[in-house]
């Protein structure tokens, strides 16, 4: 986890934003991560970025994982999805992730849009505390990684925890190959 300094994101709610403090606040005892292993640690906003971030933080791009919101239309109505793929890939937009939404064409939400549906910052957009009707697709190789970064809503700060407790999360389905190589 590079240099960052964690500590259990249940004790930081002031390093979360509104909606993903309130999924921490009820995640489930018999979760197959515990609550406690969930952590959270400040950083500079300015570095927020996966490159920046990384670089002043000495963490890894395969153990940075950043999450995607992305939006399609079928039928009239707009289907959203987040996507969470390790910072050394990109996701599949426009073929697997299309296909999963059942959409003719998909593609990143627009920032405005997708920081006013989470209720947090762009550039911090998490899937903990996520709106409930969206699914999360988590590439495979973010599930097997022992312990990925990740955004905590905002720009101050990341949550650290192990890669398998995305797959696990509420409305999520761990997708092979639903990103490719950077």
């Amino acid at each position: 986890m590079g240099t960052l300094k964690t500590e259990p994101a249940r004790t930081r709610p002031d390093l979360l934003a509104p909606p993903v403090a309130a999924a921490i606040e009820r995640w489930p005892a018999d979760a197959p991560v515990a609550v406690d292993d969930v952590l959270v640690a400040p950083i500079d906003a300015d570095l927020a970025d996966t490159a920046a971030f990384c670089a002043a933080y000495e963490v890894g791009l395969e153990e940075s994982a950043n999450c995607v919101v992305v939006a399609g239309k079928r039928g009239g109505e707009i289907r959203y999805a987040a996507c969470m793929v390790l910072a050394t890939t990109r996701a599949d937009v426009n073929g697997m992730v299309r296909r999963l939404l059942d959409v003719r064409k998909a593609s990143f939400a627009p920032m405005a849009e997708a920081v006013e549906l989470t209720g947090m910052e762009y550039g911090g957009i998490t899937p903990i505390g996520l709106p409930a009707e969206w699914p999360i697709l988590v590439d495979s190789r973010v599930v097997a990684t022992p312990h990925v970064i990740i955004g905590s809503g905002v720009r101050h700060s990341k949550i650290a925890l192990p890669g398998p407790a995305l797959g696990a999360l509420p409305g999520a389905t761990v997708v092979a190959d639903l990103a490719r190589p950077a």
